[in-house]
């Protein structure tokens, strides 16, 4: 039997469009009829088309995603999940912006598996350290500014947890700023607030 090439497409809203995901997954060969998209956050991968995708998914075929992060956000689920592809049900993945990301191109090759289970660890490992950093920053900043007097009143509103996901999305307009806004629940004002930070800091 030959084996099939599979896309799999998220976004992370209902307001979002995929349509670039798609032209990019056609491009690559995958057939439309192959294609499993998601509408949904990428918290965790309690998902109805990612787990209906896998219910197909046989020895020796291929899942194409256009990103890493369009797996999901958390990079130790991803690193369960490459496993459980590429290991229980013997199938490749093939990640279009990273290279290394892929075990299609010498599937029976160890370092091919080695390499990308490397580089997913690493990914994992400085993607975890980063997130403790910036929690750590965050706390240092506010008890430094308590100290010297210049937290008072209401505390500055912070950063939803999935703002540079949607961010990303709306620079690339993918996500309209009425639809980030209420994917995020910011108010207008906060949300071109942090647009405005985002710029200063390029």
């Amino acid at each position: 039997m030959k084996n099939i090439v599979f896309g799999y497409a998220r976004v992370s809203s209902k307001e979002q469009n995929e349509g670039r995901q798609v032209e990019a997954l056609k491009a690559e060969g995958v057939d439309e009829r192959n294609i499993y998209i998601e509408k949904r956050s990428g918290k965790d991968f309690n998902r109805e088309q990612y787990n209906n995708l896998l219910g197909r998914v046989r020895e020796g075929d291929i899942i194409v995603v256009t990103s890493i992060d369009r797996m999901g956000r958390n990079y130790n689920d991803i690193l369960e999940q490459w496993r459980y592809i590429t290991q229980t049900l013997k199938a490749n993945i093939r990640v279009l912006d990273m290279p290394l990301l892929d075990t299609s191109k010498h599937p029976e090759s160890l370092d091919t598996r080695f390499i990308a289970d490397l580089v997913l660890q690493i990914l994992s490992y400085v993607a975890e350290k980063e997130r403790r950093h910036i929690k750590q920053r965050q706390a240092e900043g506010i008890a430094l500014a308590k100290a010297e007097g210049k937290i008072t009143g209401r505390p500055k509103v912070q950063k939803p947890e999935r703002w540079d996901e949607i961010y990303t999305q709306w620079v690339n307009k993918e996500i309209t700023a009425t639809a980030a806004m209420k994917v995020l629940g910011l108010k207008t004002n906060t949300f071109y607030s942090f647009i405005a930070q985002e710029r200063e800091r390029v």
